[in-house]
């Protein structure tokens, strides 16, 4: 700063953009005296030039009379206006567009389940030969007893007096159906109405501790998770339904742990009301073998909806039960048995594949068999390799 004259008044001053840039002026000798650049210089140049550090905080007018109306009418951001002023010169204001989110104060509404889709947009085309098909899997199915004949979902029904109790039975029984052979659901079922006082109803679920409905319901699959569905379920249909089971199909898959088949399904079982096909694992997996989609499908849901654009609804409360039980004794998930199936003879279905013939067992037994002490004595002294005929002359 030695280069600087003395003969040249300089004024420093904060810049108002940023705290630690000082900027320095010439004064004009016509000016009047600036009192604040006067009091500097008679500190000394050293003082005139280092100006004490600036804070970097800014202040922000906004006005905070805004009602309680006003905020929820306001959405998420809102552009507003507030004033800033640097603590740097209080001469200095700018307007500022403040980006801020107001969030509203009024609950959150409970977002509502999309409605489950009941056809499809271009609808499948009829599989060429499914009639034929379908009325030789009929024929088939009754001459088998399935499990799902005495001991599926709709048997439930059956141990309730109350009507309300024979819908809600059948709706626990569905919900414990998932990932869990028929037998098991029954087993169980059964061990949960004796467990709730011996007749299942909503009450009594709500009124039964988790502990005791899990005791019961114990070798179903994800018992745990189905425990807290069927207390969650219980409960909704006690304070939303009149403790009665749903009569559509949306306010049924709104229950925890209820899913399209079992809706459908409940629907068919406990009102009679036939408004779409329940889709298992069984009834995915057969269609396909049978070819009866033209892309396999991934889901139960794309079988769903390819079935009910081209099959009469007058079939839709039946196929379910049909195909359940030919899935679980002739057209099982693996080593399918389709020997004893008639649409392999027939050639009606594509998947059907070949039996290999079985080996014989006599030649494996001959193999196996040891030897007695009778053959031990055969074998030593009949004689072993060709015969030879010595002659001596």
């Amino acid at each position: 700063m030695s280069s600087v004259k003395r003969s040249t008044r300089l004024a420093a001053r904060a810049s108002p953009y940023h705290a630690s840039v000082t900027l320095f002026e010439a004064t004009n000798p016509e000016a009047k005296p600036d009192i604040t650049n006067d009091v500097q210089n008679e500190a000394g140049p050293s003082t005139a030039i280092d100006s004490p550090r600036r804070s970097k905080r800014i202040k922000l007018e906004v006005d905070t009379n805004i009602q309680l109306n006003d905020l929820e009418d306001t959405p998420q951001k809102t552009r507003t206006k507030a004033r800033v002023k640097p603590d740097s010169d209080p001469d200095i204001t700018a307007m500022a567009l403040v980006t801020s989110p107001l969030k509203s104060l009024s609950p959150k509404k409970k977002s509502k389940a999309k409605p489950i889709p009941q056809s499809l947009a271009t609808p499948h085309p009829a599989p060429a030969r499914w009639k034929e098909t379908y009325d030789i899997i009929k024929e088939m199915r009754s001459h088998i007893v399935a499990p799902v004949d005495t001991m599926g979902c709709d048997q439930a029904q059956y141990k309730e007096q109350d009507p309300k109790n024979q819908r809600f039975a059948t709706l626990v029984s569905l919900m414990l159906s998932s990932q869990t052979k028929d037998e098991v659901t029954d087993a169980a079922v059964t061990r949960l109405r004796e467990a709730v006082g011996g007749m299942l109803s909503v009450q009594a679920v709500i009124a039964a501790d988790e502990s005791t409905i899990s005791e019961a319901i114990a070798k179903v699959g994800f018992w745990r998770r189905k425990t807290q569905y069927i207390k969650q379920t219980a409960q909704r249909l006690y304070d939303d339904f009149d403790a009665d089971v749903p009569k559509t199909v949306d306010e049924l898959c709104s229950l925890p742990g209820v899913g399209p088949k079992m809706a459908f399904l409940a629907l068919q079982v406990a009102w009679n009301l036939n408004v779409g096909i329940g889709v298992d694992v069984h009834v995915h997996r057969i269609t396909n073998r049978l070819g009866w989609h033209q892309k396999p499908t991934r889901n139960p849901e794309e079988t769903r909806l390819n079935l009910q654009s081209w099959l009469p609804t007058e079939l839709h409360p039946e196929i379910n039960h049909l195909l359940v039980g030919f899935g679980q004794m002739i057209c099982l998930p693996v080593n399918p048995k389709c020997g004893s199936c008639q649409l392999s003879s027939t050639g009606l279905c594509p998947s059907a594949q070949e039996q290999k013939p079985a080996k014989s067992k006599s030649r494996a037994a001959s193999r196996k068999r040891p030897l007695s002490d009778e053959d031990d004595f055969k074998s030593s002294s009949a004689p072993s390799g060709p015969k030879l005929k010595v002659e001596i002359e």
